[in-house]
């Protein structure tokens, strides 16, 4: 059996954790912990270390799914849960430009970590304030072959399409090598 182990980063609030939640076929191990600061009037809780989730695409192939902090006090874990990683995703919370210019910084941040495949997920498009995907684009500097894909973290569907074209891409380059 192949296992293939996925990053899934961005900002805080970007989405990481219901992304995975939406689509793991087993409870996630999530390491959240309340939040008491400014932070708490968007959400209660952060995650300090990762979230791992697990999905099995047929019998020869399973996704391992991690999940990193998205604040900048537990960016250490970074490093660690990239190591090993055949691809990684970023979510991008399309509805808080505020949080786009750290979204790109943690995209070359693990793009130095890793030469891998990696997929743009433009998080919060059922949202009347979201950035179109084009849009997004241009504010994340990102170049036309970067795949941004449109994405609802709580919806299964979108966020498995975000998974497929990340596996696709992942085993495009195993292809080559």
């Amino acid at each position: 059996m192949q296992t293939v182990k996925m990053v899934v980063t961005g900002p805080f609030n970007s989405g990481k954790t219901a992304f995975i939640q939406s689509v793991s076929e087993i409870d996630v191990v999530s390491t959240e912990r309340k939040i008491s600061s400014e932070e708490e009037r968007i959400k209660e809780t952060t995650t300090v270390a990762m979230d791992f989730g697990r999905i099995t695409v047929d019998d020869d192939l399973v996704l391992y799914l991690f999940g990193t902090p998205g604040q900048k006090r537990f960016d250490f874990m970074w490093e660690i849960l990239s190591e090993g990683m055949l691809g990684f995703v970023v979510m991008v919370d399309s509805a808080r430009p505020e949080t786009f210019r750290e979204a790109r910084g943690i995209l070359q941040t693990f793009r130095a970590y890793a030469p891998t495949p990696y997929v743009v997920a433009a998080n919060k498009q059922d949202m009347d304030d979201a950035w179109e995907v084009d849009d997004l684009r241009i504010a994340l500097k990102l170049d036309p072959k970067v795949k941004m894909l449109p994405c609802v973290a709580m919806d299964k569907e979108t966020v498995k399409s975000v998974l497929l074209e990340l596996l696709y891409s992942i085993l495009e380059e195993m292809k080559e090598e």
